[in-house]
């Protein structure tokens, strides 16, 4: 969040039992996120490459990840690799697009444009 406290979570329930929660840290000496989660959110909305295992290329906003490493982009186009492309053909929209992470072979954050 920018700059504010998360809300607490509310608790699980199981049927009409409550679960109990993880204790939650916060207070001075106690550390924020993780630097992974921090490098993460830093990459919220930036544009991303990310190429895939059959040669095809998307470009787009990057929104969200999970532990799969799945990747959900925004506004993504998608690009065929040189072989498959027809000389000057345009990439195709795809809109909201989530690649599997086992498709992933490299991931670029695209330079800011002026």
């Amino acid at each position: 969040s920018a700059g504010g406290a998360l809300p607490s979570p509310l608790p699980a329930t199981r049927g009409s039992q409550a679960l109990p929660l993880p204790p939650q840290r916060a207070g001075p000496g106690v550390a924020g996120p993780p630097r992974g989660r921090q490098r993460l959110e830093a990459l919220l909305n930036r544009s991303l490459r990310i190429r895939m295992s059959d040669g095809r290329t998307l470009v787009g906003a990057f929104l969200c990840t999970d532990r799969q490493s799945n990747v959900i982009l925004g506004s993504a186009q998608e690009f065929l690799k040189a072989a498959d492309a027809f000389p000057g053909s345009e990439p195709r929209v795809l809109g909201l697009a989530m690649v599997p992470g086992h498709h992933i072979v490299s991931i670029e954050v695209e330079p800011p444009y002026p």
